[in-house]
């Protein structure tokens, strides 16, 4: 099989799930290097992005709870890069250690990106990005009542803070990131959707508060470097429609037409599937030549043998 060109996107629930310690999540991506390192040893070159939702959630609870004149919170973009850059070091870590056992010697980095978004979004005046610990009702009634703070509900698993959510237009450091693809570099960026700053007046990168959807900027990601497959990973193997109702369907090769179809039926969760599958429409009608597959980490094994997950192609 020719050497292919991949863009991973990793979920960060699949980090964090119930024990927000730096020890559960290192342990998580220990397991998540043993299924990614499948791709090196199939002699792909591998580009990975991940999700921050919780721990950027998380770490602005840890910021609010501190803060003080002496030692104010951090910014939410500020709060992103943190976070983009401690899961980027413990998947870098995790990911040299595993291609050491295997005895395979491939260079990993992490690389904090920022992101271009539009100032004048309209995501700025409607956030849905959800973000942190998921909460019951009442607590998020709690919350928002005392901090004015907007909660939704999020696909059934309970109540998430939501922040804004703009587009990407750009990646600042693309030909950073093409150049070390070029030279054999196994590069984790983008992580979170990476740190979203907008352009003044002189051209000049300004950070701005909002949570960029890691898989539109995995997408984006993946049409500016030509990768040949794009992999959006998620807790289940397969997209479904009518989900968790007695109809339900599961979904293997779907053309993109078929899930407009679908998306105007309302049949995927908004801040949940619904990003994931747009993302990866937007990747195969801009880049007919590759493919998007949505499905689990471990589902990988599949996908290497040609099969598995929700194949979307062109049509």
């Amino acid at each position: 099989m020719a050497k292919r060109k991949i863009v991973v996107a990793l979920g960060g629930n699949a980090i964090l799930s119930f024990d927000a310690s730096a020890d559960a999540q290192k342990e998580a991506l220990v397991q998540t290097a043993k299924y990614l390192v499948q791709f090196i040893e199939n002699g792909d070159e591998l580009v990975i992005t991940h999700g921050n939702g919780p721990q950027v959630g998380n770490l602005l609870l840890q910021q609010s709870a501190a803060d003080s004149e002496k030692n104010p919170a951090m910014p939410l973009d500020t709060c992103v890069a943190m976070t983009e850059g401690s899961i980027g070091f413990w998947l870098q870590n995790a990911l040299v250690n595993e291609l050491k056992g295997r005895g395979i010697q491939k260079d990993v980095v992490s690389l904090v990106t920022q992101v271009l978004v539009s100032k004048n979004d309209p995501a700025f005046a409607n956030p849905t990005k959800p973000i942190g610990p998921f909460l019951t009702k009442d607590e998020a009634e709690f919350q928002a009542g005392h901090t004015g703070t907007i909660f939704k509900e999020d696909a059934g698993r309970g109540w998430r803070k939501v922040v804004a959510s703009p587009k990407p237009i750009n990646i600042k450091e693309i030909d950073v990131i093409k150049s070390l693809i070029s030279t054999g570099v196994v590069t984790i960026c983008a992580g979170g959707g990476g740190v979203p700053v907008f352009e003044d007046e002189i051209g000049n990168l300004i950070g701005v508060e909002a949570v960029i959807d890691k898989d539109f900027a995995s997408q984006t990601l993946s049409a500016l470097i030509g990768a040949d497959l794009f992999i959006v990973l998620t807790g289940v193997d397969n997209v479904f429609v009518n989900f968790n109702q007695p109809n339900q369907e599961k979904l293997e090769t779907v053309t993109i037409s078929q899930l407009r179809e679908y998306i105007s039926q309302e049949q995927f969760a908004p801040g949940s599937m619904l990003p994931k599958v747009e993302a990866a429409i937007a990747f195969v009608e801009g880049y007919p030549e590759g493919k998007a597959i949505i499905t689990s980490l471990e589902n990988i094994s599949e996908i290497l043998q040609g099969s598995g997950g929700t194949q979307v192609v062109y049509g």
